[in-house]
């Protein structure tokens, strides 16, 4: 879709520390862009090097297998960044990136990038923590993948997705209801699986689904779930 004018990157939490009028600078530097829904911004294997701010809406970060097969990664909302990857070694990008729904980036090239993030020390220690987070993320799911069954990694990705929006809460709700085919896609396993171990949750009054979103009722249970597969 055609390029839109610049506008504002407020929302952009990486960008938090610097002052406005520095914000305003990198948002004339970006390149501004509009996508719809299911459409590619990034290329897995190109050899482009933009950073990437999420200004609206949702990408989700994939890859496939030889097969087809989807493989989920990641999902970056408004107020995040993605493409970090390839400014920092400039080597080629290692996903594709796909517009979840309607979605709004600045593209910010990555001699920008770096020259910001070496004059912001702030700013390059976020970058650091988000990496450190990707990689341990990365970590955990490898373990599930060589160690969980197919139920108990749907239990360890919903209960991943409830932390991340209730680190220490009792109980958490997940909105908009996750996609049975994403979860899939993220553990590696099929959506009727997905829907199975949905519907046993809801049994057992784990989880409960409302008009717009997934509550989860439980949180010690479900982590107990999780955590007595992992020790055995």
């Amino acid at each position: 879709m055609s390029e839109q004018p610049p506008s504002s990157l407020d929302s952009i939490h990486l960008l938090a520390d610097l002052t406005s009028a520095e914000r305003e600078q990198v948002a004339r530097i970006c390149r501004w862009r509009r996508y719809a829904s299911g459409e590619q911004i990034i290329d897995n294997q190109s050899d482009t090097r933009d950073v990437f701010f999420v200004v609206k809406g949702t990408v989700r970060v994939v890859n496939y297998s030889a097969s087809g097969r989807e493989v989920a990664f990641n999902e970056v909302s408004e107020g995040g960044f993605f493409g970090e990857l390839a400014a920092i070694d400039a080597a080629p990008r290692s996903a594709n990136v796909m517009a979840r729904d309607d979605t709004v980036t600045a593209a910010l090239p990555p001699e920008a990038f770096i020259r910001v993030a070496t004059t912001h020390p702030k700013l390059a220690l976020a970058v650091m923590k988000s990496l450190t987070s990707l990689l341990r993320t990365a970590t955990d799911r490898i373990m599930d993948l060589s160690t969980l069954g197919a139920n108990n990694r749907v239990h360890a990705e919903v209960l991943r997705l409830a932390r991340a929006v209730a680190p220490k809460g009792a109980r958490a709700e997940l909105k908009p209801i996750p996609h049975h085919s994403d979860i899939a896609s993220r553990v590696s396993t099929t959506r009727e699986t997905v829907a199975r171990v949905f519907s046993d949750l809801t049994k057992s009054k784990i989880v409960k689904r409302e008009r717009d979103s997934l509550v989860i009722l439980d949180m010690d249970q479900l982590e107990e779930l999780v955590e007595n597969v992992r020790n055995e």
